[in-house]
């Protein structure tokens, strides 16, 4: 019995320690330490890190050096047979090569004259006979294709609905005032073969221009990027927004006389659909470029386990430049996420250095194309992962924390969103859930984990690349706020302290994951 009882108090006390050491190691993680970080990946001179760019190239710079100074492995292969702590890969952009209208002695340009929904492909300059459909309506006894035959042509028609003399929109015609209304309007053009579409603004003089202007530059915000060449739909058929000008020049008119076919419509309250013609020539070219963007990952290799590997994430990239100049920062999305896996990185780092590192290796990575839509994971886990995903044990993954949301204002600021811990594993969710009682007592908010929940937040970070390969994950977050994809999203908004102890959760999850006798079990599959 003595025996006995000497071999559990030895038991106890080496558990003591060991509880001991996690705390020790995860009180490296300073608030300070995220916020000297954060200054230097969200500063002006980073650029908004937008995907493929300098300023997106010089924060990956600075993240492998900090995992190179915290004595993590470069573990990417390169060409010379040497590795890197950077997995270089290309994104394609799609943009528009020469695009432009020509109409009525005049050349209109893309995107400064005229804004284009879709994708339109006309690679060779081609014209088309141009026919005035009034508003493009067929309903009820309004019908502008009654009498008229668009087929192979191009159709100019009105936005909106038509109305009489009382500003009353024809009966059956009140439908196409709603704000999608062209989408019906298009349809039913390309029903009966139209070859081109363009819709007259209602917007006109420097109303038109600066709704021109304010589209072009949200277009740009979007640019697109996929991870394969090529595998565009594209439309022979385009719909051009176009002002009255314009419209006159591609019916062989004066404005003054396009806009009295319009009023006539009015006066009458029947169609003057039919009534101009004219004749168009366009070309709009897609093209293609490569865009070089980086992963960045350090390795730090465990001791009996090593062969499995836990992945610590968050993505580093951002959404860049506004139109008007100002930078959007991304200290919250996802800044604060990437200078949490620094912080942990190091805390790992330093107990491998004592002797007490983790059994599973731990995979630190920070991922680009986040913003272009979960590329650069997508990449990592679909096309070129660096551990064979059969051996990765789980991904742990950070996005905006440190920020407190609408739904937890003036209530308490000790919560953090816990999003898939039971999605595949009921083995992580109770590790994730005994981490978090026995070291940061956090309040788990499982909002977003509500499979109901209309914001699908679960579908919409880089984890979900790894949980559809089956891979048990735990994603953190902490909630949207007003500055979400503007330049006020600043690091003096940041609450390193509720940063901090969010880190520390994810540290305590990851060390027992890390360090546990089996890999998380998959064992259900929820949605």
């Amino acid at each position: 019995m003595r025996s006995q009882i000497a071999a559990l108090c030895l038991l106890l006390s080496g558990q003591v320690a060991f509880s001991q050491t996690v705390t020790d190691y995860a009180r490296t993680i300073q608030a300070g330490d995220l916020e000297k970080h954060l200054r230097v990946i969200a500063a002006d001179d980073m650029q908004g890190r937008e995907t493929g760019t300098p300023g997106q190239k010089k924060a990956a710079e600075y993240l492998a050096k900090q995992f190179q100074e915290f004595g993590l492995k470069a573990i990417v292969p390169t060409a010379d047979g040497k590795t890197s702590y950077l997995q270089p890969f290309n994104l394609y952009r799609k943009t528009w090569g020469d695009f432009y209208v020509k109409a009525g002695g005049a050349t209109y340009s893309y995107p400064k004259d005229f804004i284009v929904n879709g994708l339109l492909s006309v690679p060779t300059e081609t014209a088309f006979e141009t026919v005035f459909a009034g508003y493009g309506i067929s309903a009820g006894a309004y019908d502008d294709y009654a009498k008229l035959d668009i087929k192979g042509k191009a159709v100019v028609v009105l936005e909106g609905a038509p109305k009489n003399k009382k500003g009353e929109p024809l009966e059956g015609t009140a439908d196409f005032n709603s704000p999608d209304s062209w989408r019906k309007k298009v349809t039913l053009a390309k029903d009966k073969g139209a070859a081109q579409i363009f819709i007259v603004s209602a917007q006109s003089g420097d109303d038109y221009k600066r709704l021109v202007a304010e589209r072009s530059a949200l277009m740009g915000r979007f640019n697109r990027l996929t991870l394969k060449p090529g595998a565009e739909q594209l439309s022979p058929v385009g719909t051009f927004l176009i002002s009255s000008d314009l419209a006159a020049n591609l019916l062989n008119t004066k404005t003054d006389k396009f806009n009295k076919a319009v009023q006539k419509i009015t006066d009458s309250g029947k169609t003057t659909a039919g009534s101009l013609k004219g004749k168009v020539s366009l070309k709009a070219e897609r093209k293609e470029e490569a865009v070089q963007t980086e992963n960045v990952m350090g390795f730090l290799e465990g001791t009996d386990k090593k062969d499995e590997v836990l992945i610590v994430s968050s993505h580093y990239d951002h959404i860049g430049v506004s139109p008007d100049g100002q930078v959007n920062n991304g200290a919250n999305d996802d800044g604060s996420g990437t200078v949490s896996v620094l912080e942990m990185a190091q805390a790992f780092a330093k107990a491998k250095a004592e002797g007490k590192g983790p059994r599973r290796s731990v995979l630190f990575l920070c991922v680009t194309g986040e913003e272009k839509g979960l590329l650069g994971s997508q990449y990592y886990a679909d096309m070129q992962p660096i551990i064979p995903l059969a051996n990765t044990v789980a991904d742990l993954n950070i996005d905006m924390v440190g920020r407190v949301d609408d739904l937890h204002l003036g209530k308490s600021e000790n919560y953090i969103y816990v999003i898939g811990s039971d999605k595949l594993s009921s083995e992580l969710h109770q590790i994730s859930e005994n981490a978090n009682r026995a070291n940061t007592m956090m309040e788990l908010d499982y909002k977003y984990n509500d499979p109901g929940d209309p914001e699908r937040i679960y579908y919409r970070s880089d984890h979900y690349n790894f949980a559809k390969h089956k891979i048990p994950i735990i994603f953190y977050f902490n909630g949207l706020h007003p500055d979400y994809h503007r330049p006020t999203d600043d690091v003096d908004k940041i609450n390193f302290n509720l940063a901090e102890k969010s880190a520390r959760l994810v540290f305590f999850t990851a060390w027992e994951v890390a360090n546990r006798e089996n890999r998380p079990v998959v064992d259900s599959n929820k949605p």
